[in-house]
């Protein structure tokens, strides 16, 4: 059987060392992306574009940055050629899976904690066991962000490093346990709170931005396949392989770009003043956190979507342990 030239290309170590250090130098460039975005926010920077104009310690060390994680990447590859590309994917998947389960735990307790202090704040009960001062800054949100959910999100990622669950099941559970208890209390006990909906809505949106990157790795999302369907399987893996790379780490690293653009940018902006909802003491301090959650889906896509680029390429050179992700459709 004569392999097409699709197929020799790939199985060629040559080519497939430039598809695994385009893989990793992709992740190379996030994290160096990320840790850039972190001295501009946090640290006053100029962002790295601005060494166009003028070269100071500044931008050069971030140009630093970027130029060693690319070239990190490429060496990481070529170091690891003797991996095949499932092992590659796996890598990924796995922290990936960690990245996600850590956020899960956060959202599930900061969502309980912020709730009971809001409940607290409603009822005037914070009045009653504290003095004024403690009870005006648990009134804050610049307080209770890095006080209190700071905290709880670092202590999220240490029980995820242990736990051995995602939760989008039992997450779910808890949102529509969140909903019976408005309804609860609207048309029985004729109270409701906009706290209420915030902890539905914080949830809800964390069910859905964090479960995506899952649900790609289980081939769960809507696909067009009339086409596809008919084709083999190497020109399955082969689309699949470039498709996940133009079309999906692509239009991931757009949403990241855009959305850490700077102090100003849709994502950093809430963050930089832990910016609560319009309902003011009596609503939940978590919309800086629901900004944030639409980077995390930005990145654990691209993640992903760089997982898949060499899973495909490892179906596409036959390599052993393939998964079987066939979807039966219900007549």
């Amino acid at each position: 059987m004569v392999a097409s030239g699709e197929e020799k290309a790939l199985s060629d170590d040559g080519y497939s060392m430039w598809a695994r250090a385009l893989g990793w130098s992709t992740i190379g460039l996030l994290i160096a992306f990320l840790i850039n975005n972190i001295l501009v926010v946090g640290f006053g920077f100029k962002e790295v574009e601005t060494i166009a104009t003028s070269v100071n310690a500044q931008n050069f060390s971030q140009l630093v940055i970027y130029l060693i994680f690319l070239f990190g990447g490429v060496y990481y590859a070529s170091q690891n050629k003797q991996n095949g590309f499932r092992i590659e994917a796996n890598k990924l998947h796995l922290f990936n899976v960690y990245l996600v389960r850590a956020c899960f735990f956060s959202v599930f307790l900061v969502g309980l904690a912020d709730f009971a202090l809001a409940f607290c704040r409603a009822i005037g009960l914070l009045e009653i066991f504290m003095e004024d001062a403690w009870v005006k800054a648990l009134g804050r949100g610049n307080f209770v962000g890095p006080w209190i959910h700071v905290p709880i999100i670092v202590a999220s990622f240490v029980i995820a490093f242990f736990a051995r669950t995602l939760g989008f099941t039992w997450l779910a559970v808890l949102i529509v346990f969140a909903e019976l208890f408005i309804v609860i209390s609207r048309y029985i006990f004729s109270y409701e709170q906009s706290f209420m909906a915030d902890l539905v809505r914080y949830w809800y949106a964390a069910l859905f931005l964090f479960a995506s990157a899952y649900t790609l790795f289980e081939e769960g999302h809507v696909r067009v396949d009339v086409i596809y369907a008919g084709l083999s399987d190497r020109a399955k893996a082969l689309v699949n392989a470039w498709g996940s790379y133009l079309l999906g780490v692509i239009t991931a690293t757009t949403i990241v770009i855009i959305g850490f653009n700077g102090k100003t940018s849709v994502i950093n902006s809430p963050i930089l003043v832990f910016e609560i909802t319009n309902q003011g003491i009596m609503g939940m301090f978590i919309k800086y956190q629901m900004a944030l959650f639409l980077g995390i889906f930005g990145v654990t896509m691209l993640i992903q979507f760089v997982s898949q680029f060499f899973e495909s390429l490892a179906d596409l050179k036959g390599e052993p342990g393939k998964r079987d992700n066939t979807i039966e459709l219900a007549h």
